[in-house]
């Protein structure tokens, strides 16, 4: 009876693991799905100034790993002037290099203007399966296709200044007066997202 049971239990266990697997496997999002979401007016022009820059859409790790090895992305630092980048669990820290050096500039005017504070960078670069991990813990998040999807964009908290998380109506203007400078110059697009508590910033091709 005891070999029986073996030898059944064996052919069960296989295909669960097996179905466990294949399940794994699946990607966590449907592209067809995702592609046929239509962007806003006004978050349009975020995508059109991504698309420019010749990145395909970040399916996967392994099409940011490309642009890593290629040349095409560079790490961001963790920390540097005016500016942290907060632990990114659903978001990587690489960008275009525009994008790294538009973001470095801002957190150096951002330190010059408020004599040496720093804001926080609270989102960078996102595959579509990272959106949609993020998608599982905030209904908010994009069902469609994502500036963050291309390595140009990132979010910046305005409710965390110099590492604390409190209201600081102060910083707050000092960051929106960067961002305006930045804006007026071609350099950037930027939405202020309520539900999200940051700043959307989508760095052009200047």
């Amino acid at each position: 009876m005891r070999k029986f049971f073996c030898v059944a239990l064996v052919p069960f266990m296989y295909s669960f693991y097996y179905s466990q697997a294949a399940k794994k496997a699946l990607p966590c999002y449907d592209l067809a799905s995702v592609l046929k979401v239509e962007p806003t007016a006004l978050y349009k022009p975020h995508l059109d100034a991504s698309k420019s820059f010749g990145v395909k859409l970040l399916k996967d790790s392994k099409t940011v790993q490309k642009y890593i090895n290629s040349g095409k992305f560079h790490k961001i630092k963790k920390t540097a002037k005016g500016y942290r980048v907060q632990k990114l669990d659903y978001s990587r820290a690489y960008m275009v290099s525009k994008a790294k050096t538009t973001l470095e500039k801002m957190g150096a005017r951002f330190s010059k203007e408020t004599k040496g504070h720093t804001f926080t960078v609270s989102s960078i670069t996102r595959t579509l399966e990272d959106q949609c991990r993020l998608r599982r813990v905030n209904s908010n998040a994009s069902l469609g296709i994502s500036s963050h999807n291309y390595g140009n964009s990132f979010d910046i908290s305005y409710i965390r200044f110099n590492d604390v998380l409190k209201y600081n109506p102060k910083m707050e203007a000092a960051l929106e007066k960067v961002l305006k400078y930045y804006a007026a110059a071609g350099r950037i697009y930027y939405i202020k997202e309520r539900q999200q508590s940051c700043y959307h910033i989508t760095v052009r091709n200047y």
